[in-house]
């Protein structure tokens, strides 16, 4: 190989290796407060919500019953509460939310609650949305879980 070949693919190795550390270095994440959470999330590998430039983006949370509950709602209402205190920790709200994914075990028969509660918290102008129906969510008992992708703007450090 020539020496101009592989000094061209030492750069570019190197750039590459920099853009990683970079974009490493450029986001910053949420981890929850809550100790039993947060070992949980560290040992499983994941945050809260990892905030990269303009973009907040959160990892899903899963919508369940609790002992007592009537119904979806109330599950589905603690989801949304959940996000809600993430994107507060972000310094950001429901107005600046851009994306909302749903992925739901028995689509059918959640999305009439799942939309009155969800129109609780979301108002117009309305994020894009997609409702998806799956079999089966990493948490057995859960219902729904819902991904949220919220815009910072004018608040980007």
């Amino acid at each position: 190989m020539s020496r101009a070949f592989l000094s061209v693919a030492a750069l570019a190795l190197m750039f590459t290796a920099t853009s990683a550390a970079s974009a490493q270095d450029a986001k910053q994440t949420i981890m929850p407060e809550d100790p039993d959470a947060l070992a949980f999330q560290q040992a499983v590998g994941y945050s809260d919500a990892v905030i990269a430039g303009d973009l907040v983006i959160l990892s899903g949370v899963v919508a369940g019953p609790a002992d007592g509950d009537e119904g979806m709602e109330p599950g589905f209402a603690r989801a949304f509460d959940k996000i809600t205190r993430t994107l507060e920790r972000a310094g950001l709200g429901w107005d600046d939310v851009v994306e909302i994914q749903t992925f739901h075990t028995d689509l059918p028969a959640q999305i009439e609650t799942f939309a009155d509660v969800k129109n609780r918290y979301v108002k117009a102008p309305f994020p894009a949305w997609t409702a998806i129906g799956i079999t089966a969510l990493y948490e057995p008992s859960a219902l729904v879980e819902i991904k949220v992708t919220a815009y910072r703007g004018d608040r980007a450090e």
